[in-house]
């Protein structure tokens, strides 16, 4: 018998690419992945509603 080198459903999520954003209410960063673009994002602090597309790329590795 073999070891699996990837956990199952790996192939689906290598791709995916992490942003964070910071609440314009209250200032709590929040990370979200590329597949979750389209779907509401509420922050986890103060529970309003952040828009991803008006956030800006403060840096980059």
């Amino acid at each position: 018998m073999s070891t699996p080198q990837h956990c199952p459903g790996f192939e689906q999520f290598k791709n995916l690419k992490s942003f964070t954003c910071n609440c314009p209410n209250c200032g709590e960063p929040k990370e979200i992945f590329s597949d979750e673009f389209g779907k509401i994002q509420k922050c986890d602090k103060c529970g309003k509603e952040i828009d991803f597309t008006q956030c800006t790329l403060e840096g980059s590795a």
